[in-house]
């Protein structure tokens, strides 16, 4: 069914994926200038606490978002009893995929530039599923496990950056071998301090920071043909500082989705 979105809306919506319904929350700003979809992580969903804290962000930032359930709440009580959906990144990658086919058919936001935006294992549902994608401009995973993309990753286009904790060293590890097999253009930024879930004073600030960044610069630019380049780099601390003093929407906040301990990433 198609829709027409207006800016500077938030809406609740169905998303026909197959024989299920996944339900999604969609954010537009005032004149927006991407569309930014999030792929949560294992044992997680849409009401991921630090994803709706990071798609704020994007939204004053400028970017529309979209977070969206990518199991029904079936398969959430079956994966939560035997784990079985969670690291199915066939599944979660068509789940998105349907999920961006379902964007772009809708009036108001078909036309806009898209991002992926994709935490732990849905990192690599969210490399995975932008390989049939070629709207699909640029990917940030957070604390994510793209070396779970293992085949796409040389199909890999769009631009991607890999947001990992300092202190997340095996996750490092990872990030590093997924990013030696990427032929996109593609950068690794270390958090230092931090560790899988950015819990740390700061350290989720520093994520959104960078995905909004990382989203400027990408989304509504031509991709560059062949490989391009890649970095590796410690966030700047400095913006870890200024972001601790963003006072007026502290991190406690955004936590009534979940609470601040909560392991949903």
């Amino acid at each position: 069914m198609r829709k027409t979105f207006e800016p500077g809306t938030q809406d609740d919506v169905a998303i026909a994926a197959d024989d299920v319904v996944l339900s999604g929350n969609l954010s537009i700003p005032q004149a927006p200038r991407g569309l930014v979809l999030f792929a949560h992580g294992s044992g997680s969903s849409r009401l991921s606490w630090r994803n709706r804290w990071v798609a704020r962000e994007l939204n004053e930032a400028g970017f529309a978002t979209l977070l969206f359930d990518l199991l029904t709440a079936d398969e959430e009580r079956i994966d939560g009893e035997t784990r079985e959906f969670r690291f199915d990144i066939p599944l979660l990658a068509h789940r998105l995929s349907r999920a961006t086919k379902w964007v772009l058919r809708q009036r108001g936001i078909a036309d806009l530039p898209i991002g992926y935006f994709g935490s732990s294992t849905g990192a690599a549902a969210a490399l995975a599923a932008s390989v049939d994608w070629p709207q699909v401009e640029a990917v940030v995973s957070r604390g994510g496990r793209p070396d779970l993309a293992g085949p796409f990753l040389d199909r890999v286009r769009a631009a991607t950056l890999l947001v990992v904790g300092g202190d997340d060293y095996a996750v490092i590890g990872m990030n590093r071998e997924a990013l030696a097999e990427l032929r996109c253009e593609a950068g690794i930024s270390i958090v230092p301090g931090a560790m899988h879930l950015f819990e740390e004073p700061g350290a989720l600030e520093q994520v959104a920071t960078l995905a909004a960044g990382w989203f400027d610069t990408h989304l509504g630019r031509q991709p560059a043909a062949g490989r391009g380049g890649q970095d590796e780099h410690l966030a700047d601390s400095r913006a870890v500082g200024g972001a601790r003093r963003k006072a007026a929407r502290p991190l406690r906040d955004a936590a009534r989705g979940g609470p601040a301990g909560s392991a949903q990433v």
